[in-house]
């Protein structure tokens, strides 16, 4: 079994942030929320406590019951979790008169401590809380303070349970990853051999006991996570796999012959089904881009129904479902209000009676990536930008015709393409054109035109939690705004969107 780390999850807009420093560290970790906890398992090394939006000082803060792991596996406790694990073992958590957000500097009381080892004098980290850790038990050890707050990370005597005031996660802390190898290879022993090369490995063994001779039937969507997934099965079953790759007539311009063409070279039992003509049907008079969504994903489901009833005895639905899709759908106080209905976490409705496999859903973008080059994917695949489940739908501000799609292709295609000539595809995570809903006055020749504006937009970023807008050069933006004004007729005016996520989202619906 993978030796990992667990990860409890007390509702810290920081927590995905932990389980990439301990993956970057070649170590496997879960998330789960932290009153849902596992039972502990030989395979688990450690146990780190996340921080928290509440206060410990709340009546109905969350708690843990701590013999549930403590004296078993070495503990982490951060921010909000070291001051669970204070409050908890009879020291006391009081609002600080000094509350710290941002960058301090650690002074380190210990400089022998297994988890501060190898940390510069005055190490600076990052500061997010209003509550501070004002006593302590007797059987704790203050190991470094800072300015403004005395117990900045402590150390249970005689056990390898810590806590610390600051988060280690953040970028800002600049030696974090120092302290998460500290706790996560020292003090927990992991042995940092969890690969993309071993999860290949591990997978397509435990999908060959899991499927056996079973069919599986899977849609393709030509993007990264579905293309891996199917690659990863097929490995595992061959041709028992039975891919699908639906148009919907709301994909990039092409896309739908390049993409099959794609699949069919790599060797995967594929149909294209074409059913634009369906899609376009159910969206006509809708403009609310739920209603869009909602009516996407039924047709979706609808054609996609139809096609697998012509596959005699499939028992399993393949997806691409990947980790994020899972977190953000189980928040630690039950499923997420604000979760997409395109996300695809728990699979189709359940008339469908087909078991679900998710090959990737304990993996992050760039892990999924990692794999795909493992298992020999093109590049050409797997630097594919993120693109959202309903497609050009929701790029369309407002209502859906086939004249605004085909509009919204060409404009695609010119920003994309422009992107890859000017050899700026990959640096930016994600890159699209939304159609707005507003007329603008222009000029062509001498007639005054009053036409279509749209909006390009292009993001910074890791794993799309967070972007920043990409800062393209003026030259390229000139020269793109030219040929899409040039070339596509019902196009007069080019923006471009400046916002970062948040607080703005990377679509515009």
């Amino acid at each position: 079994m993978t030796e990992q780390i667990l990860i409890l999850d007390f509702g810290s807009q920081y927590t995905q942030l932990i389980a990439r420093r301990i993956r970057e560290l070649n170590v496997y970790c879960e998330i789960h929320p932290y009153n849902n906890f596992p039972e502990l398992t030989p395979n688990v090394k450690g146990v780190i406590l996340s921080g928290s939006p509440c206060s410990v000082r709340d009546e109905d803060s969350p708690r843990i019951d701590l013999d549930k792991f403590r004296h078993q596996v070495p503990v982490l406790g951060v921010c909000y979790g070291a001051q669970l694990l204070a409050a908890m073992l009879g020291g006391e958590v009081k609002a600080s008169q000094h509350r710290e957000y941002g960058r301090a500097h650690l002074e380190i009381a210990d400089v022998d401590s297994s988890l501060l080892v190898g940390l510069s004098p005055s190490s600076q980290v990052w500061m997010s809380h209003g509550d501070t850790i004002v006593s302590i038990p007797e059987n704790f050890r203050v190991i470094a303070s800072t300015e403004s707050v005395r117990v900045a990370a402590f150390k249970l005597e005689n056990e390898p349970t810590y806590g610390i005031q600051f988060h280690p996660e953040v970028t800002h802390s600049t030696e974090g990853k120092k302290l998460m190898q500290n706790f996560v290879v020292n003090i927990c022993g992991c042995k940092q051999s969890w690969t993309s090369d071993s999860f290949v490995e591990e997978s397509v063994r435990n999908l060959k006991f899991k499927l056996g001779d079973d069919k599986v039937v899977m849609a393709l969507s030509g993007g990264v996570d579905s293309t891996v997934a199917a690659i990863l099965v097929h490995q595992a079953i061959g041709k028992n796999l039975y891919c699908i790759f639906v148009d919907n007539g709301l994909l990039r311009k092409d896309e739908f012959e390049e993409v099959l063409q794609s699949y069919q070279n790599m060797g995967l039992n594929i149909k294209g089904v074409d059913a634009k003509d369906h899609f376009y049907g159910s969206l006509d008079g809708l403009s609310d881009p739920e209603a869009k969504r909602k009516a996407i994903g039924k047709s979706f489901i609808d054609i996609f129904d139809q096609e697998a009833h012509l596959i005699e005895d499939v028992k399993w639905l393949g997806q691409g479902t990947i980790y994020p899709d899972v977190i953000e759908s189980v928040s630690v106080k039950g499923p997420s209000a604000t979760i997409k209905s395109h996300h695809n976490v728990g699979g189709l409705p359940d008339f469908m009676k087909l078991k679900v496999v998710e090959p990737l859903n304990t993996l992050f973008k760039d892990e999924v990536r990692a794999v795909g080059r493992s298992l020999g994917i093109s590049d050409k695949i797997l630097e594919r930008h993120p693109f959202p489940g309903p497609g050009l739908a929701i790029r369309i501000l407002g209502e859906i015709t086939p004249e605004k799609v085909n509009i919204l292709q060409q404009v695609d295609a010119i920003f994309i393409g422009g992107l890859k000539k000017w050899n700026l595809y990959r640096e930016v995570w994600q890159a699209g054109v939304m159609l707005l809903p507003v007329k603008s006055v222009g000029v062509m020749g001498d007639e005054r035109t009053y036409e279509s504006v749209v909006a390009l937009r292009a993001v910074t970023s890791v794993d799309g939690m967070t972007a920043d807008w990409a800062h393209l050069p003026y030259d390229f933006l000139a020269e793109v705004s030219n040929d899409i004004i040039n070339k596509v007729k019902g196009v007069n005016r080019v923006v471009y969107d400046i916002s970062s996520k948040p607080p703005a989202t990377i679509e515009w619906e």
